[in-house]
């Protein structure tokens, strides 16, 4: 079982959170095409390597934050705020 870091909580059985998806991606406009709108809703990079995704402690303090996380080891690379941004490091093509 994977354990992930909860920033409020520490660490924990994944079994306690709710993965959100994908972060950080911008919604089209509500007057976008349909096209557009198809792409947001069902299409997504499936990377193997670092992934930025949004959990949610759901059976813990119920907060959302971001983990940066290894597709292929499940390695956790970074935690960090909901709102913030992604470590330079994982963005720039960390292992």
């Amino acid at each position: 079982m994977m354990q992930l870091p909860c920033p409020w909580c520490g660490d924990r059985d994944e079994n306690e959170f709710l993965c959100g998806g994908t972060t950080h991606l911008s919604r089209p406009d509500l007057q976008s095409s349909d096209g557009a709108w198809g792409q947001y809703l069902f299409f997504r990079d499936n990377p193997k390597g670092a992934h930025l995704e949004r959990w949610r402690h759901t059976y813990g303090c119920g907060r959302w934050f971001n983990i940066a996380r290894h597709t292929v080891t499940h390695e956790i690379l970074a935690v960090y705020a909901i709102d913030g941004t992604p470590p330079a490091a994982v963005v720039n093509g960390a292992p």
